[in-house]
């Protein structure tokens, strides 16, 4: 008796293709899905090792790291340096958290690299091309470091990068993807204080006392014991996007509405919506047609290097920092030089909201959606009578937990 033998027809054959096709396209976006997660748990781990660092540093030296430290003094800051100004330039106090925790994150070849002297061009015979220890100003330019290199400010640190973000290379110098908390108010975020002899005027000194009510302060020394509301009621850190040249409204600053707002804008009624004129309503996360970039300033660099997050060693709101005045991935609005004050929100290639660090070394992601109060409000520290210095945030829970001595209570869950 012969067997039959038969074959798959054409239509089965396709049948099956199809099948494995849909089983396919189910499930690319769940293994994207599954990589996403794996990124956001490493992110997440590498703030827990920031934590850890900060609460160890505190242990060691009795103070959290200063975000705006450094050394100071009348001679060169390294804007623009010849071979005559390196021996006498300063970091002109711009140095930012992340400086200091180096050694405590196994960076401690990078550190000796900073806290000694540090050789250009590494000829010993030659003594005009040394940078004096702690380096340079962090604020030099891609030109700068062209002319005179001070490679400890251009070296990528992984630990001060998340693995969701993509943003590498040029023009930026060492990307950070994590910033110090200032607190709930824009207004002089930087208090007013000289580059050079790191000396604020009285009138400027008395503003950001009122306004400065982060756990970190622009050149102000904290300690846990400033934290009165308690560290696992405190933000001490959040994620940042960096920018990656895509007009993208988190990580490009805009310049404040003038037909919106006067001239002195930071902290004035409405502030935190004085850019929402320049989004590109089709897509509410770019800048429009509106837009109005940063102005070029020659001791800051060109536009194109002013940008969130590209100098990890920068003290400055843009590059290193961020306020609890909106929600997290709201617009950066400033003013018209890119280290102006402005309103910094966090913000993350994650899906849906951030990371925070708290106090405690905790880390929490924080959704878009956090309740943020009266988002048309004043500022605390306003020079106005609209607020009272003082008072409660007006921003909500998401404020409340950007000030660290404001007696407020967090009552629910976030």
């Amino acid at each position: 008796m012969k067997r039959k033998f038969t074959g798959f027809t054409l239509v089965e054959l396709l049948v099956v293709i199809a099948i494995i096709g849909v089983l396919v396209g189910l499930l690319l976006p769940a293994v994207q899905a599954a990589r996403e997660a794996a990124r956001r748990m490493s992110c997440s781990n590498n703030f827990k090792q920031l934590g850890l660092a900060v609460h160890n540093y505190h242990s060691a030296y009795k103070q959290l790291p200063t975000q705006g430290g450094g050394t100071n003094g009348s001679s060169a800051t390294g804007l623009a340096q010849t071979q005559a100004d390196i021996p006498r330039a300063t970091n002109a106090m711009e140095n930012s958290w992340l400086v200091g925790l180096l050694p405590f994150i196994e960076q401690q070849a990078l550190w000796e690299q900073i806290s000694n002297p540090y050789d250009s061009d590494g000829n010993s015979a030659t003594t005009n091309d040394i940078f004096q220890a702690m380096g340079p100003t962090p604020r030099r330019r891609l030109q700068d470091h062209s002319g005179q290199p001070y490679d400890p400010w251009v070296t990528e640190v992984v630990g001060f990068r998340c693995p969701s973000d993509p943003g590498v290379g040029l023009p930026a110098f060492g990307r950070t993807n994590y910033a110090a908390c200032f607190g709930d108010s824009a207004l002089y975020v930087h208090g007013g204080v000289d580059g050079v002899t790191g000396v604020a005027t009285q009138t400027n000194a008395e503003r950001q006392r009122h306004s400065d009510r982060g756990i970190f302060g622009y050149r102000r020394k904290s300690k846990f014991r400033d934290v009165l509301d308690g560290l696992s009621n405190t933000i001490m850190g959040g994620e940042i996007a960096t920018d990656l040249g895509d007009n993208d409204a988190r990580t490009r600053p805009a310049v404040q509405d003038s037909a919106l707002m006067s001239h002195s804008w930071t902290g004035a009624q409405n502030t935190n919506n004085a850019c929402s004129g320049q989004i590109d309503p089709e897509r509410p996360q770019f800048w429009g047609s509106g837009f109005t970039p940063i102005t070029f300033n020659a001791s800051v660099g060109p536009d194109s290097e002013v940008r969130r997050g590209y100098k990890w060693a920068f003290g400055r709101i843009l590059f290193c920092g961020f306020n609890t005045t909106v929600p997290p991935n709201k617009p950066y609005c400033g003013g018209s030089l890119g280290l102006s004050d402005a309103v910094a929100s966090a913000s993350s290639r994650h899906q849906g909201g951030v990371h925070i660090l708290m106090g405690d070394g905790a880390v929490k992601f924080v959704t878009d959606s956090i309740e943020a109060g009266n988002q048309g409000s004043f500022h605390v520290g306003w020079r106005g009578p609209a607020l009272k210095n003082g008072e409660p945030s007006p921003f909500g829970l998401w404020g409340s937990l950007g000030t660290r001595a404001m007696k407020e209570t967090i009552e629910t869950e976030f």
